[in-house]
């Protein structure tokens, strides 16, 4: 079969399950803006609906003016009805698109995406891993089918993007693909907002922060294994001997009302604040209020929170689960823990409010370690060389 030539623009379809306020959703949004500013490509995005307390990146996408298509039918839950409708829907967009290139994200896009592209003839299919679909804390049956299904998948795959080397690790270890179709490049975010110096009395006045209390700030949707409860666990343990902490609880999500009884059953009110769902672009000015982040979260891919947190020039604390560890450098840069150690959570704590000189010093090591690594634009370029690269193996375009 001869190998057809194509010219640019060359159209690349981002499939994602949810566009959510989320990191799996903030990464794909910056990659296809990467895209857009390339005169070279033209990116679409097809995603499922944004439904939920997590908020939604559709309203950003649109100002971007990055062309979306919603498909109803494409949910997180496993539905075989919809999940086979979602399949079809997708054959059909990618026939009236024509990509070069589609490239999935999350499990559930990831499987369906890839097997219509595989099923319409796209010339390249990329996957980007930003956390396992199967760990330790989902049922036994789940794990086995989503490592099958994966496994399928990654036959159909040209390259899989991890934002942490633990993705490439963790599903080599599953059989899950190849050595040489793994790359991991890190998990983008625009950097500059953080590294800006914004009003931390007026932020903290707006808040209900008092004036000298050293502030926690935990960034994450209030769902299961956040770590929510741990982080007020810890806290109960060292608020005797620290009485002006505080802790900073950015984002929303089904179990706010567990976690807000949980203060009020501590005796933590005065202690908590909820900042409830907030814009992206809000995150930076909130960091500037805070003295530390906090990041007890059971199961990551790239923990985007921390990296906001390090940008902002906090020491982070946060357990060494998946990808964190590429993050945080144990005793420089902030602390990691074993999942589930709230004793020595709270003792971290405690060292971070009684050595406030050594935490700055902490937050700052942090900021030099991320500032550069981190960015969109590093990782959009990344992007880019790898969907030329995969390109020019396959003889679609010529090398020049």
């Amino acid at each position: 079969m001869k190998t057809t030539i194509f010219s640019p623009p060359y159209k690349v379809l981002h499939v994602i399950t949810r566009f959510i306020l989320g990191g799996a959703q903030e990464n794909t949004l910056l990659s296809a803006i990467g895209l857009r500013n390339d005169a070279d490509f033209q990116p679409v995005l097809v995603t499922g609906p944004a439904v939920g307390a997590e908020g939604s990146l559709l309203e950003r996408a649109a100002k971007e003016k990055i062309q979306t298509v919603i498909v109803n039918e494409l949910v997180r839950p496993i539905a075989p009805r919809k999940d086979l409708k979602a399949y079809f829907i997708l054959r059909r967009i990618i026939r009236e698109h024509r990509p070069v290139i589609v490239h999935t994200h999350s499990s559930k896009a990831g499987i369906i995406g890839r097997q219509a592209a595989k099923d319409e003839n796209v010339p390249v299919i990329i996957h980007t891993i930003h956390g396992p679909p199967f760990h330790a804390f989902e049922k036994r049956w789940r794990n086995a089918l989503y490592a099958f299904l994966e496994r399928r998948a990654a036959r159909l795959s040209d390259a899989l993007v991890c934002v942490a080397d633990a993705m490439r690790d963790q599903y080599l270890a599953r059989n899950i693909g190849t050595q040489d179709q793994y790359i991991t490049i890190r998990s983008g975010m625009e950097i500059e907002p953080y590294l800006t110096k914004y009003d931390r009395p007026a932020t903290r006045n707006r808040l209900g922060i008092p004036a000298n209390a050293f502030v926690f700030a935990k960034i994450a949707r209030i769902a299961p294994l956040k770590g929510h409860e741990d982080v007020l666990a810890a806290a109960g343990k060292i608020i005797k001997d620290c009485p002006n902490i505080h802790f900073l609880f950015i984002g929303d999500g089904e179990l706010r009302d567990k976690i807000e009884k949980l203060v009020n059953k501590s005796g933590m009110v005065e202690n908590v604040t909820f900042t409830g769902l907030v814009p992206p672009d809000a995150i930076p000015e909130l960091l500037g209020a805070a003295d530390c982040l906090v990041h007890a979260s059971y199961r990551e891919g790239l923990p985007r929170a921390v990296v906001q947190g390090m940008l902002a020039g906090l020491p982070a604390i946060a357990y060494a689960t998946d990808g964190t560890p590429e993050v945080i450098e144990d005793g420089r840069t902030g602390y990691l823990l074993q999942v589930a150690d709230v004793q020595g959570f709270a003792d971290r704590m405690k060292l971070i409010v009684e050595d406030p000189l050594r935490s700055r010093e902490m937050g700052l090591a942090g900021r030099e370690r991320v500032k550069g690594e981190f960015s969109w634009q590093n990782m959009s370029n990344e992007l880019i060389r790898l969907y030329r690269s995969i390109m020019v193996r396959k003889g679609l375009v010529v090398d020049t």
